[in-house]
């Protein structure tokens, strides 16, 4: 056998040469697949992966409490297990081997990962499998999920696959501000510094300095993964037992910046495939250069999907797929084409699911786990879009763009198996309450355009804004500047000075109200002054940890915006969470000609409660009835 070694930029990524066959080998316990370069060995007992070898080099670990690769929900714990060779490389020349691991629930509940019961989480058939190619640099999983009718009705906990990896694993890398040296746990840190957007980062895991070799996950696609494309969700860090290792993970459903769901009923038969994605290692002197290498081969994965090889029930192969395209036309008065990045995507409508204490709990795009998600950017400003590779089924469309307060919504697209499904010309007419008069930020579903949002992952930034803002945010409409005048989270003054960053809780202490002032000039106008004329504060929010925001106007109340349920973005050092709306109409008597002063207000209370803002916009709205 001979290795062949390619030039990759400063980067030697080992490919197999095409005389290194792919082999298979099962013994009592253990599946072991081969190609020369990668040697993994998978457990007949609970689809984990025991062993990931490059090059005869091992690089996970098993001191951490737990198998070196594995999915929190495996396959043990059911009535009884069934193993196989689903792809015998010696049917196909050596080309590719396939091996795969089922756990027979029988209703029993399978799968023992965070959040779970002692007596397990969710009643589902689950099938692990493990595939390795001719040459391939690395191994890929999936894991398939089929809750039969008979099976009770559950709601599954945190689902993900982790890789805890060898100790000389030093360097991290999450995405461009989140790459570093990394030997060990660090002072004043937690592991939710390292939480990234998943659908800008499809490759991300650690290097060996040392051994100058990478390991990384590269997912092809998010439509596996939950929350559609502004979930941000844990991607790597090293755990908290004394071995302190390096780990890996690939969440599919979280509980997370809001988290996701996945709940079926009694009666219900739903299949899921959650990837395949690869775990890929590669070789070079530069962690940063191994790192680009992982994001091109996540470019290259992509066009490969949907993988031919995979054979299912519930994954839809390329010749069932469809590209589903169409035109967004823009109708608003003061925006006659799209200025930045539209996105568009086709998910599961709007349902509702048992909640807490008998409460109907809603589930929308960004917070369903149970259905795919097809989503694509398009750059035309003229609306155009194409979504490849959709699955055959009836979906809701929807669509949100940079510069665009709100959200496009249209029910009922069905697509069919292949071909090209074109939805036509389909007319987004922006909610506007009235004239606008103001506005801060941009609406792109994040607050990165604010003061500190770039560097939102520091534990101790809400704590920071006390001493960057002593008289807390004066902003003056036309004047500031919302990039070094506006505090991207909108938290309590802290007072405490012995406020400290605690670990997995954000920080310590609390402080007062602080009030967000916002100075603008109005000139003399009849519309202020006509009986019953309202002026409405909408906000578009992107985080939330308290539960109103009080407003004043001129000094007089004008009531408070109530929130959404926190989601943990401030405290998990994030830009964005779950996105909402909320507005506040109040009269517009209230506003003057010339100087005015709309004062945003958060309740006293812990250091890291608050709200973070995508965008904020005042209206003035006709008289009712005119």
């Amino acid at each position: 056998m001979g290795l062949g070694v390619f030039p990759f930029g400063p980067v030697a990524r080992l490919v197999q040469a095409a005389d290194d066959e792919v082999s298979v080998r099962e013994s009592v316990d253990a599946f072991t697949l081969s190609n020369g370069t990668i040697t993994a060995s998978v457990s007949k007992r609970s689809g984990d992966l025991r062993s990931l070898r490059f090059k005869g080099v091992e690089l996970l670990t098993d001191r951490s409490g737990h198998a070196g690769g594995y999915w929190s929900h495996d396959t043990s714990g059911g009535v009884d297990r069934l193993t196989r060779v689903t792809i015998d490389p010696a049917a196909n020349g050596g080309e590719r081997a396939e091996v795969a691991v089922k756990g027979v629930s029988g209703g029993r509940k399978m799968g023992h990962g965070p959040g779970a019961a002692s007596d397990g989480d969710f009643p589902a058939d689950i099938e692990i499998r493990y595939c390795l190619g001719r040459g391939d640099s690395g191994i890929y999983t999936y894991c398939i999920f089929d809750h039969l009718p008979e099976y009770g009705a559950a709601t599954m906990t945190e689902a993900r696959y982790a890789a805890k990896l060898a100790a000389d694993f030093d360097w991290i890398s999450v995405d461009a501000q989140r790459n570093k040296h990394y030997p060990r746990a660090l002072p004043g840190e937690d592991k939710y510094v390292y939480t990234a957007i998943q659908s800008e980062n499809l490759a991300f895991g650690f290097a060996s300095t040392k051994r100058k070799v990478g390991f990384y996950f590269v997912n092809s696609t998010i439509e596996y993964l939950s929350g559609g494309p502004t979930k941000p969700e844990f991607l790597c860090h090293r755990d908290t037992t004394s071995v302190q290792a390096p780990v890996v993970l690939n969440y599919w459903r979280s509980s997370h910046y809001g988290g996701a769901n996945v709940s079926v009923e009694q009666g219900e038969r739903w299949t899921r495939v959650i990837g395949p994605f690869l775990l890929y290692v590669n070789e070079g002197a530069e962690p940063l250069e191994l790192w680009r290498d992982a994001r091109r081969q996540a470019v290259e994965e992509a066009k490969k999907w949907p993988y031919d090889w995979v054979q299912t029930p519930g994954y839809a192969n390329r010749d069932a797929r469809s590209v589903v395209k169409g035109r967004l036309k823009l109708d608003d008065p003061l925006a006659k084409q799209f200025a930045g990045r539209l996105m568009v995507g086709l998910a599961h409508g709007a349902y509702q699911v048992p909640g807490w204490r008998g409460r109907r709990q809603s589930v929308s795009w960004q917070t369903d786990a149970k259905h795919l998600q097809f989503w694509a950017p398009s750059d035309d400003p003229h609306g155009a879009f194409s979504i490849p590779h959709v699955a055959p089924g009836e979906y809701t469309l929807y669509a949100f763009a940079d510069g665009i307060l709100g959200e496009f919504e249209h029910a009922g697209v069905k697509v069919a198996g292949g071909g090209v499904h074109d939805v036509g010309e389909l007319t987004w007419k922006p909610v506007r309450q009235g004239r606008p008069l103001w506005e801060i930020g941009i609406p792109n579903r994040s607050a990165s355009e604010f003061a500190g949002a770039d560097r939102f992952f520091e534990p101790d930034i809400v704590l920071q804004y006390a001493k960057l803002f002593p008289d807390d945010v004066q902003f003056t409409v036309g004047k500031s500047d919302p990039s070094r005048d506006w505090f991207y989270a909108h938290v309590p003054h802290n007072e405490d000075s012995d406020a400290r960053v605690v670990p997995f809780r954000g920080v310590s202490g609390r402080g007062r109200a602080t009030p967000y002032r916002i100075g603008f000039v109005l000139e003399d106008d009849a519309a202020l002054r006509a009986e019953n004329a309202t002026a409405v504060l909408r906000l578009a929010v992107c985080g939330t940890g308290t539960r109103f925001v009080a407003v004043s106007v001129n000094g007089k109340r004008a009531g408070e915006i109530a929130l959404g349920r926190p989601e943990g973005v401030i405290t998990r050092h994030q830009l964005q969470g779950l996105w909402y709306e909320r507005q506040l109409e109040f009269p517009a008597s209230l506003l003057a000609s010339g100087d005015n002063e709309v004062t945003l207000t958060v309740p006293a209370g812990a250091n890291g409660a608050g709200v973070v803002y995508d965008y904020l916009r005042l209206e003035l709205a006709s008289p009712k009835g005119k």
